[in-house]
């Protein structure tokens, strides 16, 4: 499954004088995500998450990285309306944060404040909010933009060390995801990894103690009752959709993981 979904077409550093007139008019036109079928997700997003998506772990056995899963096939979004609208109740940071992102330099490990400018909400009209004032410094929109950003890798790091507790611990296990579709058409997701109960039972006492206390233990199981949405995920296919596997994506949607091998 896809870890780091490429919504960002024509990044460009912000820059005072390059964008000095520029104006963002933002909206809820998601088109921009319409053939993403996947996106990192937080640990602090998981409770909202876990009522719309199915959360899984995507990477390999030694790197792995929280997504929700928005399709079943390759450069499918089956949140993202014909009209552009997103269709569920909560909205995930990594698609709120567009068209802006930080770009890590790899010089000096600083982070660089970037935007998408092919995004249809930029303009040099005046619509919407701008990015500079007169005298060039940020207003207050922007500022508003920088602490988001800054608060997401915040959390990102967090969401590292979760991860990284999970590998630890060897709690992850490769798992397929078999749907039922439209008119009875049977699919099957692959390439992502699951936390498995019984390795939670055997983990030893002061380990369980230690994710109480860390909150992990609450994510792990967000994360194992939000796989029952696949099941919520199938219903949205086109009725004339066809339920080839992807080779990047798997449990029932009817609905229940599996492990491989």
């Amino acid at each position: 499954m896809t870890t780091q979904a490429l919504i960002y077409d024509e990044l460009h550093a912000l820059d005072r004088e390059r964008h000095k007139n520029w104006s963002i008019k933002a909206g809820d036109d998601c088109s921009f995500a319409r053939e993403v079928n996947s996106v990192p997700l937080l640990a602090a997003e998981f409770a909202k998450a876990a009522e719309n998506y199915p959360i899984i772990f995507a990477g390999t056995k030694e790197s792995v990285l929280p997504c929700i899963v928005l399709g079943l096939q390759k450069n499918q979004n089956l949140f993202v309306t014909e009209e552009g609208k997103w269709d569920a109740d909560y909205l995930p940071a990594f698609i709120r944060r567009y068209p802006f992102v930080f770009s890590e330099s790899p010089e000096n490990k600083q982070f660089i404040l970037c935007i998408d400018e092919d995004f249809s909400g930029c303009n040099e009209e005046g619509r919407g909010e701008r990015l500079f004032d007169s005298e060039g410094k940020q207003t207050n929109y922007l500022e508003g933009v920088v602490k988001f950003l800054k608060d997401y890798q915040l959390s990102h790091q967090a969401t590292t060390h979760f991860c990284n507790q999970l590998i630890e611990l060897d709690l992850l296990e490769e798992v397929r995801a078999t749907y039922t579709g439209p008119n009875a058409q049977p699919g099957v997701l692959t390439g992502f990894y699951a936390v498995k109960r019984e390795k939670i039972k055997d983990l030893a006492d002061e380990k369980l103690v230690q994710m109480v206390k860390s909150d992990a233990l609450e994510l792990i199981y967000y994360h194992i009752l939000s796989l029952s949405n696949f099941k919520s995920l199938a219903k949205r296919l086109p009725h004339d959709a066809g339920a080839n596997a992807s080779e990047e994506v798997a449990d029932d949607a009817e609905a229940s993981t599996e492990a491989d091998g």
